[in-house]
């Protein structure tokens, strides 16, 4: 048993709250799972074809949030804080039973979701981990919003890009190490929006469930929200949030270097389908101690990524 074999959550852990979008409120306990079964999705409030699986292919809607389907309609939406949270952590294999199709949107960011996991410990398997690594650039843009992904010998960097007319937003830029880096300031950050856009969001039938407490709003050149930003990039660096749950709808983690501009969940959806619609694009490497591959010689970093 090391560092870089399958983990999992320890003992059974609860999250309850309103759902963002849908305005409800949601009850979601995360199981502990064996090594392979992976991320799986339960919808407990109902009794047949429940299981959902975050899987890129199972995105159907990435319109301010991100929603898995499976093939018989069964939904659960709004995944990228705890897909983010599962992935900074090293989880492997966790069952998220949730009686509703929405996950609670709790403070905005990944941070409760974080401290609770954490609080419940980890269980390490005899299983090694598996890792996707990238052997060539692929890219995708729309418009002048674009993603890359490009080969790394071994970290996950994203260069995050994010340009807003907005004074107080601006134009924001942060990189981070994944695989190396204290990401509290990501893991912290909310979601955000503009006050001007909560009309049209609602009458979308979004947002039902919005407020100061879970989410910031900007209006005009001030933050509505009295405790302001918890930290000088927290626009920016929910995005990077938001950014590594998609990611882990791969079920990988991932090797390479990612370079965003003014990208979303629709945005890292697309890389992921342009990236696995070639074997040659990428590699799975199933890391066991006694066989790394030379360019995974670095340990402090492996310990990094598992």
């Amino acid at each position: 048993m090391s560092y870089l074999s399958q983990k999992t959550i320890k003992t059974p852990i609860s999250f309850s709250g309103i759902a963002l979008h849908n305005g409800l409120n949601v009850n979601v306990t995360l199981r502990s799972a064996k090594p392979n079964e992976g991320i799986v999705f339960k919808r407990i409030d109902l009794k047949n074809n429940n299981l959902v699986y975050p899987n890129f292919l199972n995105v159907t809607n990435t319109s301010l949030n991100t929603t898995i389907e499976n093939e018989h309609g069964v939904k659960v939406s709004t995944i990228e804080h705890l897909m983010g949270a599962l992935f900074g952590l090293g989880i492997d294999n966790v069952l998220v039973e949730i009686d509703n199709e929405e996950v609670p949107i709790l403070d905005g960011s990944a941070k409760n979701f974080i401290e609770k996991i954490i609080s419940s410990g980890f269980e390490i398997s005899e299983e090694p981990i598996k890792i996707i690594k990238i052997n060539k650039k692929i890219e995708y843009s729309d418009g002048k919003r674009f993603i890359s992904i490009e080969p790394s010998k071994l970290s996950l960097d994203i260069d995050f890009e994010l340009k807003f007319k907005n004074p107080i937003i601006g134009n924001q830029r942060n990189k981070v190490k994944v695989f190396e880096d204290d990401l509290t300031d990501v893991y912290n950050s909310r979601t955000f929006c503009l006050f001007e856009d909560i009309e049209f969001i609602k009458k979308n039938g979004l947002a039902k469930g919005g407020s100061l407490d879970n989410a910031i709003v900007v209006k005009e050149n001030k933050i509505l929200n009295k405790d302001g930003l918890r930290n000088n990039k927290e626009f920016v660096n929910h995005k990077i949030l938001d950014c590594i749950g998609d990611l882990y709808t791969s079920g990988y983690r991932i090797i390479g270097n990612i370079l965003c501009s003014q990208g979303g969940h629709f945005l890292t959806n697309q890389l992921l389908r342009k990236v696995f619609v070639d074997k040659n694009n990428f590699s799975i490497l199933e890391i066991r101690e006694k066989n790394l591959p030379h360019t995974l010689i670095n340990r402090n970093l492996l310990r990094s990524i598992a």
